[in-house]
């Protein structure tokens, strides 16, 4: 597994492969300073499209804390491998794939966990299934169900056209288009090509199936009691920020607005949103703990 040179890693983070029951999994893992964590561990999840480093920004400041916090590629994901089976890329069939990660990373200790987008659909499979050790849970910039508004418009338009142009027709219609909006940089761009590429084409396919058709679940959410932050940015353009405030209503949970940014706070704010999941992990565990 090779990271693109144009992507620096931070001190104390590196790449890893995770065995665990369900398969082999792509990681950035980063550790503090000293080696030596003395917090329980961090499991970030990324979202459609997405990989491991969209967290970049953050996994530093993030061990700094004093844990180990681990970043990866979903099943199909750019440097995770995925079969042609669409079995295999239901929101149920991801969730067991993080349940393994929970217990491999965490060893016997409770984890926190993030899911970022649809990786907060995926997630929240994991904390519904109730078999993984967790700390606490984190929706980042995630919804109560599928995708809504123009997210939502442009992605069945994709979706429509993905079997017959493939993955060339996401690039230039879509993606390509929207980075350079942005003003990402050429070697970013490169990357993203790159990362979208390398992803399997089924996956892609259902996965963008499951961000736009899931189903409400936060009533059995709720029900779980799990320590849950909702947390995303000013001006999301995934879900409405109305609409992830109601959901934090429903959840009783603490809602975290991030000034400025969009629908990646991980990428557009990371000082602010890794100082956010830090107090909002160590109160959690702190909590755990007292009991």
């Amino acid at each position: 597994m090779s990271t693109p040179r144009f992507l620096d890693l931070p001190p104390g983070v590196s790449p890893k492969r995770i065995e665990t029951p369900e398969g082999v999994f792509a990681a950035l893992e980063a550790l503090p300073g000293s080696g030596l964590p003395d917090r329980w561990p961090a499991l970030l999840v990324p979202g459609y499209t997405g990989s491991k480093e969209d967290f970049l920004s953050v996994l530093q400041t993030l061990a700094q804390a004093g844990r180990r916090v681990v970043a990866i590629d979903l099943r199909g994901q750019f440097e995770t491998p995925g079969p042609d089976d669409p079995a295999a890329y239901t929101c149920a069939a991801l969730g067991r794939d993080v349940d393994s990660l929970v217990a491999v990373v965490g060893g016997g200790e409770p984890v926190h966990l993030l899911g970022h987008s649809f990786g907060g659909l995926v997630t929240r499979e994991t904390v519904l299934d109730g078999t993984g050790k967790l700390a606490s849970y984190t929706l980042m910039s995630s919804g109560p169900a599928g995708m809504v508004g123009a997210r939502e418009v442009a992605g069945r338009r994709m979706l429509e056209k993905m079997p017959q142009l493939g993955l060339e027709a996401m690039w230039t219609e879509k993606m390509e288009p929207d980075a350079l909006r942005a003003g990402v940089p050429e070697e970013i761009v490169a990357f993203l090509r790159r990362r979208l590429f390398a992803n399997s084409l089924v996956g892609l396919e259902c996965m963008g199936r499951a961000v736009l058709d899931a189903d409400d679940r936060v009533d059995e959410l709720a029900e779980t009691g799990l320590s849950t932050l909702v947390l995303y940015g000013e001006h999301d353009d995934g879900w409405p920020p109305r609409l992830q405030a109601e959901m934090a209503d429903r959840l009783d949970c603490e809602c975290v607005v991030v000034p400025g940014a969009v629908h990646s706070p991980a990428v557009e704010a990371p000082e602010t949103t890794a100082a956010a999941l830090t107090r909002f992990w160590n109160t959690a565990e702190s909590t755990m703990l007292a009991r």
